[in-house]
């Protein structure tokens, strides 16, 4: 027996098992003749992904149903793409983020963010595994942590100085397009107990009160902030900016007045936060 016959046998057997373990072999063999020839998977000649297969171009034809949508989509059901578009995971993860700082939480679904990314819910439950998958994954793409605990974890002397970056670094943190972190935010404000909102919660709540909390502690042992709860102090450092990014888009509709700059904005919320927490040197 050659090497085709043995192969159309072995791959009419894997058939009879089912088709996605067909498919997942299939996938394997365009995975592979792509990074071969340099090139998408749909660019690839069908002569060319039958080779790596080890099958006749006939048969891969046949076991696609006479084209290649079955391949493609079986391609995408992996988080790829077979055209020149990003990657399935990266247009979801824009999609939601986009569906989320538009209309809030709630929008995300799977199958809105599938219409919108063009691509499967079946492609999303194999990409992150459930919807609050998704959700934990859009906010640690976009979310401030982050930011905050690389800045936090460098030493820091100068009260009023820290505070000040830290407000500067939330507020691009927060103003950043597409707007997810004020989305969030308000979420938790309006339902808090909210099944997506209690995942988030669980998901970062504990790290960012680790990080914060942390900071602050610091600060009290250093005699640079009053020996307060941290809770409270946590809730009066980050409050100001967080309320006033919520409302920033849109200050002459919501406020009736203009608005100062960020950069007046954070000084002034320095100076609140030092002048109530600080201890005098």
């Amino acid at each position: 027996m050659n090497m085709r016959e043995t192969t159309d046998s072995v791959g009419d057997a894997t058939a009879s098992r089912g088709v996605a373990t067909i498919a997942d072999a299939l996938v394997e063999a365009a995975l592979r003749a792509a990074d071969e020839l340099g090139k998408d998977v749909a660019d690839v000649p069908v002569t060319v992904i039958a080779r790596h297969a080890g099958i006749s171009r006939s048969t891969l034809l046949r076991r696609l149903g006479g084209s290649r949508a079955a391949l493609d989509e079986a391609v995408r059901s992996r988080g790829l793409d077979p055209g020149g578009a990003p990657p399935v995971r990266t247009r979801a993860l824009d999609a939601a983020a986009v569906l989320i700082a538009e209309n809030g939480v709630g929008a995300a679904t799977l199958e809105a963010v599938a219409a919108e990314a063009d691509c499967s819910v079946q492609s999303l439950y194999a990409i992150f595994g459930t919807r609050d998958g998704l959700l934990r994954t859009v906010f640690d793409r976009h979310g401030p942590l982050l930011d905050i605990e690389e800045f936090l974890a460098e030493d820091h002397a100068d009260l009023a100085g820290t505070v000040r970056r830290f407000y500067a670094l939330l507020a691009e943190s927060l103003g950043r397009e597409p707007r997810v972190g004020p989305a969030m935010f308000a979420e938790a404000i309006a339902r808090p107990t909210s099944p997506a909102m209690q995942t988030l919660l669980n998901h970062k709540g504990p790290q960012v009160l680790a990080v914060i909390g942390q900071w602050l502690t610091r600060e009290i042992q250093a005699g640079r902030i009053r020996d307060l709860p941290v809770p409270l102090l946590m809730n009066e450092l980050l409050a100001p900016m967080v309320i006033h990014m919520l409302l920033r888009p849109n200050p002459a509709n919501l406020l009736g007045t203009d608005i100062p700059d960020i950069d007046a904005v954070c000084d002034v919320f320095t100076d609140g936060f030092v002048r109530a927490a600080g201890r005098a040197p």
